[in-house]
């Protein structure tokens, strides 16, 4: 039986494609008056997202004959020129981001250095059928240190990472909107793995400075000892009675990358069964994310990524960053890759002028919204 149904409720709406479309438009942009109630210094007006759901279960009127039934909704007043115009307390205004399906809940915290919610809430943010949805809730706070901004993040389980590479070029994209910014932007952001640099590009891709990695075993962090200058390269590490050949690196987060015998395939893996093995082996004191990783030449990798703290996801920034630098010092690939992720491909680079790794990728909006909290 078809049912066509119209719903309206009081509780908060997230602003998502019309039912016209199946999925997101590809640049979809906010209504000009979303972060603040002032559209002088708000970001020009186009393509506006129509369909509005609510988060929670509306009540509808039905009356039912022999023949066929109706749903009818409540009268409802004229809603406000933009439900993203609201400032009601214990409402969370949002824009969903993704970097190549890695996606994340972004939330404009320029105005304290105190998160807007905690960790708890945003796990409950995170849940794919009792929540938004996603991988993580990243904060813009006011830059300390000299920096332009602060970006802190809480991963899907409520724990907080260093930072994540994927989320940075999500949070680039985010300040270029709340700013009213266009074309060549480039930002000084504070976070728990130090200074970063992103530079959004002209063609909308983001290009970041994610500094240099560290290779210390005992800074990575991990007990595993050195076998090479300090380093932990090509180690025989035992997980779950298997013996896997890993090199440990760091990008403000811990990365335990392994590549497979020559024409394994990563996509046979069972992610999910030996990720968490990985994640909380006990060689690996502040837990790690694992990259399995297939070599198809000495400039194209293909990885998979279990992360600490979200699982299995479809990009992951940093990972591929440190995919690069263990192929380099393994010596399977060179200094300037093309890695595939799930979600799509990242351009890596491990300069030997500064020993900075570079990375280029995509960060697109989803949808806008505002939920209880």
């Amino acid at each position: 039986m078809a049912i066509a149904a119209a719903a309206s409720a009081s509780a908060s709406t997230t602003t998502l494609p019309s039912s016209s479309a199946s999925r997101a438009p590809s640049a979809p942009v906010r209504p000009s008056s979303f972060f603040s109630p002032s559209s002088a210094s708000s970001p020009p007006q186009s393509r506006l997202l129509r369909a509005r759901i609510p988060l929670r279960t509306p009540r509808l009127s039905i009356s039912a004959a022999a023949a066929s039934m109706s749903v009818r909704t409540p009268e409802r007043s004229s809603p406000p020129s933009s439900f993203l115009d609201r400032r009601e307390s214990g409402f969370l205004h949002f824009v969903k981001y993704h970097g190549l399906g890695n996606d994340f809940i972004l939330v404009d915290n320029r105005d304290s250095s105190e998160p807007r919610v905690t960790p708890e809430q945003a796990a409950k943010l995170c849940d794919r059928n009792f929540g938004i949805g996603a991988d993580g809730v990243i904060f813009a706070m006011p830059g300390i240190n000299g920096t332009d901004y602060t970006m802190r993040i809480f991963n899907s389980d409520g724990s907080e990472p260093e930072m994540c590479g994927n989320g940075v070029r999500c949070f680039a994209r985010f300040i270029a909107e709340l700013e009213n910014l266009s074309g060549k932007q480039r930002f000084t952001v504070h976070t728990g793995a130090g200074l970063i640099v992103p530079e959004i590009q002209d063609d909308g891709k983001v290009t970041v400075d994610m500094g240099e990695p560290i290779l210390k075993a005992s800074d990575v962090p991990t007990k595993l000892l050195p076998n090479k200058d300090h380093s932990v390269v090509k180690y025989d590490l035992k997980v779950d009675g298997v013996t896997w050949n890993v090199t440990c690196v760091s990008m403000g987060n811990p990365h335990c990358v392994t590549f497979g015998a020559k024409g394994e395939q990563v996509d046979k893996l069972n992610l999910a069964e030996i990720g968490p093995k990985f994640e909380h082996h006990e060689m690996f004191p502040a837990r790690t994310n694992t990259e399995f990783v297939q070599v198809f030449s000495p400039s194209h990798l293909k990885m998979r990524v279990w992360e600490r703290g979200a699982g299995a996801t479809l990009a992951c920034g940093t990972g591929a960053c440190a995919v690069v630098v263990a192929a380099v010092l393994e010596g399977r690939a060179g200094r300037s890759c093309t890695v595939d992720l799930p979600g799509g491909p990242l351009e890596i680079e491990w300069r030997e002028k500064d020993n900075h790794v570079y990375m280029t990728g995509p960060a697109e909006v989803v949808f806008y919204g505002s939920v209880p909290i």
